[in-house]
């Protein structure tokens, strides 16, 4: 897997420099002149790591790293600031910004190569984790799972996906169904940590499915607050017309043409509450079962298993 660099910085010499060594390695690199193209350009590139130089017009590279450390799907993108020469207090506001490593111009570029294979070692991103929303995949999923039942303590498992989303994407472009998936993301990121507990847990399980990992006291209110959000933000990115009629014209799966209804979101939530479980597979099987339930309820909704075992 090529590995993706954003070089952001207004000194083209540098810039040439710059990919010239990053490519040598065989790193993908992509580069922006200022800091509001540096933003935009990683929001559409998706970039393993950002090289960025501290002193810029518009955006300096503090603002910048500011602006990746604030963002709920992006603070866990390393970011090495590049700065002049002496400039300590430079590079103590970019390290107070949230920089996980800085090199000092002119560099070496064996020093910098190192520098970022020690950032991408140390950085918490996970390769295995999901690149458009930067969530724990799957591996990361199934240890969490584990680690709740080896615990023995009660746990709620929501597992989230997006109803009538292959028609979107149909419709409206895979580039704008990924905006859909990672506003989704940072919806279930802020309502897990505002309504939730401190270790919960949220991951991506692939395309519009997600997980989130909580304690059946908290999952309702998680839930709720998922679903209210999700329905005041989702007609956003939908044209006037198609906002106003709430629906869109998409072919179905069968070839036909028919009306799709606005996107919604549909939650199945398995607990210990109330019956036993002891492997990762029953929880998937308890999971794909109350949310093809809350499917065909037809709206954003969800459903907590409250049945109890015999």
């Amino acid at each position: 897997m090529t590995l993706k660099i954003l070089v952001v910085d207004d000194d083209p010499d540098i810039r040439d420099v710059l990919r010239i060594t990053l490519e040598s390695e065989k790193y993908e690199v992509f580069e922006a002149e200022n800091g509001e193209e540096g933003i935009k350009m990683i929001s559409e590139k998706n970039p393993d790591l950002v090289l960025v130089d501290y002193k810029m017009p518009k955006m300096d590279g503090r603002e910048v790293c500011s602006y990746i450390k604030r963002d709920i799907l992006l603070r866990h993108l390393p970011v090495i600031m590049v700065t002049g020469k002496g400039e300590i207090v430079d590079r103590v506001e970019g390290i107070d910004a949230g920089a996980d490593d800085y090199i000092v111009k002119p560099f070496e570029p064996e020093e910098l190569l190192a520098r970022i294979r020690m950032v991408l070692r140390r950085s918490s991103i996970d390769l295995e984790a999901n690149p458009l929303t930067r969530l724990p995949g799957n591996v990361s999923i199934t240890n969490e799972l584990n680690s709740r039942l080896k615990s023995g303590q009660l746990f709620a498992v929501c597992y989230l996906d997006l109803d009538k989303f292959k028609a979107y994407n149909d419709t409206y472009g895979f580039s704008h169904g990924d905006e859909v998936i990672k506003e989704t993301a940072r919806i279930l990121l802020s309502c897990t940590k505002e309504f939730g507990n401190p270790n919960d847990f949220v991951g991506h399980i692939g395309g519009d499915d997600f997980v989130i990992v909580t304690t059946p006291d908290k999952a309702e209110t998680i839930c709720s607050f998922i679903i209210k959000k999700f329905d005041e933000i989702i007609p956003s990115f939908y044209n006037e017309t198609d906002r106003r009629n709430g629906y869109i014209i998409a072919r179905d799966r069968q070839g036909v043409e028919r009306q799709f209804p606005l996107l919604s979101i549909s939650i199945g939530v398995v607990t210990n509450e109330f019956r036993k479980i002891e492997h990762v597979a029953q929880i998937g099987e308890i999971g794909a079962e109350l949310k093809a339930y809350a499917k065909s309820l037809k709206k954003s909704n969800y459903v907590i298993d409250k049945r109890r075992q015999d």
